[in-house]
């Protein structure tokens, strides 16, 4: 009996030490690096439901109350939840904006021949000079990002910290055979011309040889102007065969306008991984999602 009181005791404080480090992030992406990181040990929780827009979002007093008191909290930064800002200054906690971290690589938006066909109605910023929050599309980044994640749960969970550090290790080992296999899966369709309706693309493209031919950047159900469609369909048209990718849950109802009767096929890429779990390989699976979609589609052409 004094055995199995001592297993139940070591339980019970493995629970509650487990309990004592919540771990909040604000985006899905961010969720799947630290479920990596805390695989066996916690479960991190994430901030904006599946759908949702990390641009725009409306917190509820129950996600400020949970912002305000979670123990450990990550979030890209200003540039890409600009609504957190405000919530966060009544926060006595730590919080990391991961766009700040050293060692990330990190791009900026710039003017070009494939410059947006709808400039004024952006729901966000993309203007030349601004960053590309999209950080987490780059594996490297996503090591960073891991790597700052561990050395906060092994500082605020010493008992655990061999297990943080084993999993981080894990981590990088299954990322090397992620860009080895992102690398060769996406080499047939390097150079094919696709188009899409959210420049949220760029450090994946940049990474594996890809370029989108074009962004049709629309506020979310707001159909431009004729002349505007008109300018669409005729990059279309000009194009030949292509794709046209949209991000879920919603397909904008232009897509259908700008493809009716050209040889262009409709599909989604998901830059946020909003149907994967959060386990070990969820962040893998996201970045294998993307690839699967763009070679699907242009090897289908």
């Amino acid at each position: 009996m004094s055995r199995l009181f001592l297993l139940v005791a070591l339980l019970l404080s493995a629970v509650t030490a487990r309990a004592d480090v919540q771990v909040l992030t604000s985006i899905k992406p961010l969720q799947l690096i630290a479920a990596a990181v805390e695989d066996g040990v916690g479960r991190p929780d994430v901030l904006l439901p599946p759908g949702a827009s990390p641009h725009n979002f409306a917190l509820r007093p129950s996600d400020v109350r949970q912002v305000q008191s979670v123990r450990l909290l990550y979030w890209i930064g200003p540039d890409m939840e600009g609504f957190l800002p405000r919530v966060l200054q009544g926060r006595s906690l730590p919080s990391v904006a991961v766009q700040e971290l050293p060692g990330l690589q990190l791009r900026h938006f710039v003017e070009s021949d494939h410059a947006h066909e709808d400039a004024d109605e952006h729901d966000h910023d993309h203007r030349p000079g601004t960053l590309d929050a999209h950080l987490w599309l780059l594996p490297h980044n996503a090591r960073v990002i891991a790597e700052r994640m561990a050395a906060d749960l092994s500082a605020a969970d010493p008992a655990n910290a061999a297990r943080y550090q084993a999993n981080l290790a894990a981590f990088s080992e299954r990322l090397d055979a992620l860009d080895a296999r992102l690398k060769a899966r996406v080499a047939g369709v390097a150079g094919k011309p696709y188009f899409v309706f959210h420049e949220a693309f760029d450090y994946f493209e940049a990474a594996y040889g890809l370029q989108h031919a074009g962004v049709f950047s629309i506020a979310h159900e707001v159909q431009p102007g004729a002349r505007h469609v008109a300018a669409m369909r005729e990059r279309l048209q000009a194009t030949g065969p292509t794709c046209v990718f949209s991000e879920p849950p919603l397909r904008p109802r232009l897509a259908e306008t700008l493809s009716a009767g050209l040889p262009v096929k409709l599909a989604e890429l998901d830059a946020l991984g909003a149907r994967i779990e959060p386990k070990v390989g969820g962040y893998e699976q996201l970045l294998d999602a993307l690839a699967d979609g763009l070679v699907g589609c242009l090897q289908s052409l």
